[in-house]
């Protein structure tokens, strides 16, 4: 199929077949030969080109199967001449569509640089959680289900492939050596600014994605006894308005392609078999990428403050080595460089002097015990007694009764707050401090998050127990929480906090949960 990539008329091959591209994006599927050298001189062929030559790359592209050979019988012919360069016209087939489309992509796939897009998560939470509200709502239409989920399966798409080329130029750049450092050590600092941004709030982000789609496979359709994703799909092909085709039906593969994407959506955020989530297991590709450029950047920067390296000073020390008058300077120059002097042990005695002579030769009287610390200081340890250890039990009951005493708290501010149905945020009207410390925590976790197609906005907290969906005030009314140090005012939203994984029923008007 790629034959037309090799050899010497590889340009010309290339050429042509992006001329009859060219000319399918504008809807005209067959060329003349005429046709084929305007169009040529249109994708920026200039070169010298005769009939025969053409011609006989037309050919060999026809008999690779990239392009098919009709006659034109519904022209006009008046001479001979005419009716040789008319009457054969050339269009693609699909295996020179695909081969086309694949050297494309491979240029596209050179030129374009991977990207971790927190802007893709979003869209893909967004697109899930509106495709459980379509299924809910009796009057949504099949082709806003269709569309949606066409929507869905492009940002799905978009993350696997910038991921996967994102975290290819990553490794390339974690086994690379830069040649200029400073430039080096920049791009490395950039990039971990970037792997550290995106990490910030991923696990919410999932955790988002995740609950969408349960919601979305635990809806049932009761008047027909399907399931919420079979219902998806059946509302999905009656919006997608497929064209009957000679082969037979395309719904069977177009619903299994279906299926194959949304299982690649559960792959990435709620596997089914309980695996490991593979927006988890990119959460750690990227933190140990930030550590292993961090220990990069470590060794550039210690690297700049020596002012040469150990190979460049034993290539000194040899030049060193190299210019020595004689063997005794030779000898001084080994001892000075390599702290080789003389022994610093011979004042040592063995335990027992009285059974060793002085004039005894040393090859022959019994070992003496050297302290290793000798190379190193040039002392010896010194034996005292040990220190006393130190008691820490008080401490450790201490800080344990500490930590009860803030769970304790901890958990005393939850259960003030938590709800047992949606309600007002002036509801709360005057809390202590501590408890108020822990709303405006909740209140501003829900604000970072993007609202959904309903408007309401959902965050847990960072182990994860408490989760608040947030809506703003139909009515636009203001809320006043009071403490011990003032007061705070801001608009009166619709607040829930519970614990995660739980649910209240919605609130049917914002005047009903006003009221």
């Amino acid at each position: 199929m790629f034959r037309f990539t090799t050899g010497d008329r590889a340009p010309l091959y290339a050429a042509i077949l992006r001329a009859f591209g060219d000319a399918n994006e504008r809807l005209v599927t067959a060329l003349g030969l005429d046709d084929v050298r305007e169009r040529l001189r249109g994708v920026g062929w200039f070169d010298a080109l005769t009939d025969d030559d053409l011609v006989s790359a037309l050919k060999q592209l026809s008999a690779w199967q990239l392009l098919d050979v009709v006659q034109n019988h519904a022209e006009n012919y008046h001479t001979a001449e005419e009716y040789e360069r008319r009457n054969l016209q050339y269009s693609l087939t699909r295996r020179g569509e695909a081969a086309f489309a694949g050297v494309q992509h491979a240029l596209a796939v050179l030129a374009a640089t991977g990207a971790l897009q927190t802007a893709v998560l979003d869209a893909i939470a967004d697109r899930v959680a509106e495709l459980a509200a379509l299924l809910g709502d009796a009057g949504s239409t099949d082709r806003r289900v269709f569309s949606t989920l066409q929507e869905l399966e492009g940002h799905l798409d978009a993350l696997r492939a910038n991921t996967k080329q994102f975290n290819g130029e990553l490794q390339r750049l974690l086994r690379a050596d830069g040649t200029d450092l400073a430039t080096f050590r920049e791009v490395k600092a950039a990039t971990v600014g970037y792997l550290q941004e995106f990490l910030t709030n991923l696990d919410q982000r999932a955790h988002a994605i995740a609950s969408a789609i349960a919601r979305v496979e635990a809806r049932d359709d009761e008047r027909e006894g399907r399931g919420g994703v079979e219902e998806l799909w059946r509302r999905a092909l009656r919006g997608a308005e497929l064209p009957p085709t000679a082969g037979g039906d395309p719904a069977p593969a177009w619903l299994s392609l279906r299926r194959a994407r949304w299982e690649g959506l559960r792959a990435w955020f709620l596997p089914a078999d309980g695996s490991p989530a593979r927006v988890e297991q990119l959460h750690h590709v990227a933190r140990r990428a930030i550590v292993t450029l961090l220990q990069v950047l470590d060794r550039i920067t210690e690297s700049r403050r020596r002012s040469s390296s150990a190979a460049q000073d034993f290539r000194e020390l040899a030049r060193w080595f190299a210019a020595a008058p004689d063997e005794d300077g030779l000898h001084r120059l080994w001892s000075a460089a390599f702290g080789l002097g003389s022994a610093r042990h011979a004042h040592l005695v063995p335990a027992d002097p009285e059974l060793t002579g002085a004039s005894e030769s040393w090859a022959a009287a019994p070992p003496v015990e050297v302290s290793a610390l000798l190379r190193a200081s040039g002392r010896t340890e010194r034996f005292t007694r040990t220190g006393r250890v130190r008691d820490v039990a008080e401490l450790k009951a201490a800080r344990a009764e500490r930590a009860r005493a803030e769970r304790a708290e901890l958990e005393a501010a939850w259960s003030l707050l938590r709800t047992e149905s949606p309600l007002r945020l002036s509801a709360f009207g005057t809390l202590d401090h501590g408890t108020f410390e822990r709303l405006l925590d909740l209140l501003g976790r829900a604000l970072a998050v993007a609202p959904d197609s309903t408007g309401a906005r959902r965050a847990v907290t960072g182990d994860g127990r408490v989760e608040v969906v947030l809506r703003p005030p139909a009515d636009g009314s203001q809320a006043v929480l009071r403490t011990a140090r003032g007061q705070l005012t801001g608009p009166d939203y619709l607040i829930e906090v519970r614990t995660a994984g739980t649910r209240h029923p919605a609130p049917a008007t914002g005047t009903e949960a006003a009221g």
